[in-house]
């Protein structure tokens, strides 16, 4: 019998990859978006057909996760094997202007599905995406799945209420739920709005002289980073496990956002100089020219300085690991940003 998967979040950065993924290994994928005036699907409009035009085993569904009854509807329809919640309000930064939406989807997202799970069908597996958020003010280093979480960000918080409903509902129904603690992970489609795509984004901009200027938050913030496309696959595999259970999933190893910038300067031979301390510290290019400032703007409420994950349990358990360094990974989002810079000319 074939599975059939059932995402929500099918439009962002993880929702495109894991689509991909399950199609590739022969599943029905069915994904959630919300209605909106403006297209937000370009994500995954390369997999889409229009199933009164072509047969396909990619559909969409309108709904939302703040809605209990769309959420119901749509699972009762679909009738999955599989239910991977990545929708969320994903934004840290963003968190502390929205809070109670934050929570509304983050938090309270997850347990309408649990609920509609233990109602229409308890043998449908479920996978919560948790963040490395949880961990916030960190009590160790690296982290692992027995550390204590210690959220710094309404994000943080409501990701925690996500993951420990997640498993409650596992231990009190006796469902197959799953959680996915996964560190920081980019790539091409990430959004707009993310330190990684902005920085990449602006330089490849900066070089053209389509830009002149970037502007960052804390440039001492570290970082695990890692490749969407690896982390889907570490989502899959968690779904595949014999029995339910809660991993980690980093690469292991950390980066400051200023060796961020610094690896994507190098690879795109820009040549920068920093001058200068704390809020006030800048980067200059070759022509003295201020090409990144730092801006209060961008610095969070509460920080969370360093993050630094294990995935120890997923390689053992699950056999997983990390294809891609960070290089290789800034050099996928600078491939894709210079060939839009090209086809916009």
């Amino acid at each position: 019998m074939k599975k059939t998967a059932l995402i929500f979040g099918v439009t962002g950065q993880d929702g495109a990859y894991l689509s991909k993924l399950l199609l590739k290994k022969n599943y029905i994928v069915h994904g959630v978006k919300r209605r909106s005036s403006n297209l937000n699907s370009y994500r995954i409009d390369d997999i889409y057909s229009d199933p009164l035009i072509k047969k396909t085993k990619f559909f969409l569904h309108y709904g939302d996760i703040t809605d209990s009854i769309s959420v119901f509807n749509i699972i009762k329809k679909v009738k999955p094997t599989e239910i991977y919640n990545l929708a969320a309000q994903s934004h840290v930064g963003v968190s502390f202007e929205i809070p109670e939406y934050t929570t509304n989807t983050d938090a309270l997202g997850t347990l309408r599905i649990l609920e509609a799970i233990i109602k229409i069908n308890k043998k449908i597996k479920f996978y919560q995406a948790g963040s490395s958020e949880m961990f916030g003010k960190v009590v160790e280093t690296p982290q692992t799945e027995k550390t204590p979480f210690y959220p710094r960000s309404p994000y943080g918080v409501a990701k925690l209420y996500s993951h420990w409903i997640t498993i409650n509902y596992r231990e009190a129904y006796k469902i197959f739920a799953t959680n996915g603690i996964l560190f920081n992970h980019e790539s091409p489609l990430r959004g707009e709005t993310f330190v990684t795509k902005k920085v990449v984004k602006a330089l490849c901009k900066i070089k053209y002289k389509k830009q002149k200027k970037l502007f960052v938050g804390n440039l001492y913030s570290k970082r695990d980073w890692g490749h969407a496309s690896d982390y889907v696959e570490a989502i899959w595999k968690i779904m595949q496990n014999k029995k339910p259970d809660d991993f980690v999933i980093c690469t292991g190893k950390q980066y400051t956002i200023k060796q961020f910038i610094n690896m994507v300067a190098t690879e795109l031979r820009i040549k920068v100089k920093w001058r200068g301390n704390g809020i006030k510290e800048k980067a200059y290019d070759n022509n003295n020219n201020c090409i990144i400032e730092c801006s209060k703007k961008y610095f969070r409420p509460a920080e969370v300085d360093t993050l630094k994950g294990d995935y120890s349990k997923a390689k053992k358990i699950l056999k997983w690991k990390p294809k891609h360094n960070i290089k290789s990974l800034i050099k996928d989002m600078i491939s894709y940003e210079l060939n839009i810079l090209k086809n916009d000319k």
